[in-house]
């Protein structure tokens, strides 16, 4: 890997270092090259995840495809569950467990009707970015996965504080991650009202 380092937002989960040797391409010298070669490969992801209404998402195969279209051009370990515990997330052990109780109870919401479907949304996204089964962009996939899941249910997509979450100065990601924090306690009232701000 080309000799920089990595400036993370505030939030943000650092990589190890056998997970920054799983940079694809060599060319990468600065924090902008690997900042502009992530965005158009999410674009890619994103065009493709949104563009059509009818995707079976609802399952752990579709949410590891879904990060690999978003980082393949980028990380080696693209849609692969990290193998290592951070300092967020559940045990790399039950990642799997984890996500299929995820989906299972996100269906059951939507069948059920258990909330309305912003709180639905919202705590699939919660629960998605807190099991943080990726070694990085969990955040960013969380948020299109959730996108995807409110496309294929024919409602609205989230706004996600219509500012630039990547910024670590940004009010809005300051204002996400509280959110994220409340949502930790159980109280999914300022997450709610971020995502559609």
């Amino acid at each position: 890997m080309s000799k920089f380092e990595i400036a993370y937002p505030s939030g943000a989960t650092p990589l190890d270092p056998n997970e920054l040797a799983g940079l694809v391409p060599n060319y990468i010298t600065t924090q902008g090259d690997l900042n502009q070669l992530e965005r158009e490969n999410i674009l890619a992801a994103a065009t493709w995840a949104l563009g059509k209404s009818n995707h079976d998402c609802m399952n752990i195969s579709f949410c590891l495809d879904l990060h690999k279209r978003m980082f393949s051009r980028v990380w080696k370990w693209a849609g692969k569950t990290r193998l290592t515990d951070k300092n967020i997330g559940v045990p790399k052990e039950q990642i799997f467990m984890k996500l299929k109780l995820l989906f299972d109870d996100t269906e059951f919401w939507i069948q059920d009707r258990t909330f309305g479907f912003d709180e639905i949304a919202a705590r699939f996204h919660h629960r998605l970015v807190a099991i943080h089964a990726f070694p990085n962009g969990n955040g960013r996939h969380a948020r299109l996965m959730t996108e995807v899941i409110q496309i294929v249910n024919g409602v609205t997509q989230f706004t996600w504080g219509s500012s630039d979450l990547y910024s670590s100065e940004s009010d809005a990601r300051k204002d996400y991650l509280a959110a994220l924090r409340s949502a930790d306690t159980g109280d999914y009232e300022a997450l709610i009202e971020f995502v559609r701000k």
